[in-house]
Parts: structure tokens; C-alpha cells; sequence
């Protein structure tokens, strides 16, 4: 099983430390749990995906999203970020693909890197 890089323990002392701060500074604290909680969703997603038995549609359910919204949060898990497709999506055959390495033991695919393109801020003219 692939664990979660984040724990609840993090979350928790973020929102420790905003409780009975006047709005205004809590707001960094409150905004590091949000980050946290989503991080530690998104890898508890990825684990449940890899689980035998288990598909997309299930594990979005279970965790009260829309089948749409798991691919890409698959696609920003360090477990998953591989077998995401163009789109930044983590689609079933990419879980699939995945559940094979880890059973056969292959390391992941190297993520495919984009080139950097140059966009000019202002248009020439």
C-alpha cells in the first residue's frame, strides 16, 4: 500500500494554531490545513485506487466527488503523476497500468516533461 505523504497530524496542528486567532491571522494558518487536507485527500485517493477491486467510480464516490474530479487529482499524487495522460488526467487504464508495475515491481514511467516555451508578455506591434 502507498501512504499518504501528508498526515492528519499536519492538518491538525495547522488549525491548533488558527483556532482563537482574529480572522485576519488565521487566514495563513487556516489556508496551510486546506492545502494539507487536500495533499492528504489526494494521496488517500491514490492509494484506494491502486487497491485491488477497487475503480475510479467507487473511490469518487466514497469520497463524496464526481468521477470527473478524481483524474486530475490522481495526476498531482506523487504515486500517480506518472500515468497521467496529456491532459493532466489519471484515466482508468492509467490506474490500471500503474496496479500492474506495483504488483510486478517496475518503477513508474518517468513523467513526460514539457518543453518551455517562450510567451511574450506584451504583443509585438
Amino acid at each position: 500500500m502507498i501512504a499518504p505523504s501528508v498526515s492528519t497530524a499536519a492538518v491538525s496542528r495547522a488549525l491548533q494554531t488558527a483556532d482563537g486567532l482574529p480572522p485576519a491571522e488565521a487566514l495563513p494558518h487556516l489556508r496551510v490545513a486546506a492545502e494539507e487536507l487536500t495533499a492528504l485527500l489526494d494521496g488517500c485517493l491514490a492509494a484506494a485506487v491502486l487497491e485491488p477491486g477497487t475503480s475510479l467510480r467507487s473511490v469518487a464516490a466514497r469520497a463524496g466527488l464526481s468521477e470527473n474530479a478524481v483524474g486530475p487529482r490522481l495526476a498531482r499524487t506523487p504515486a500517480l503523476a506518472a500515468y497521467a495522460n496529456d491532459a493532466g488526467r489519471v484515466t482508468a487504464g492509467g490506474v490500471e497500468r500503474a496496479r500492474y508495475d506495483l504488483e510486478k515491481g517496475t518503477p513508474p514511467p518517468a513523467p513526460p516533461t514539457t518543453p518551455l516555451r517562450f510567451k511574450p508578455r506584451r504583443p509585438h506591434g
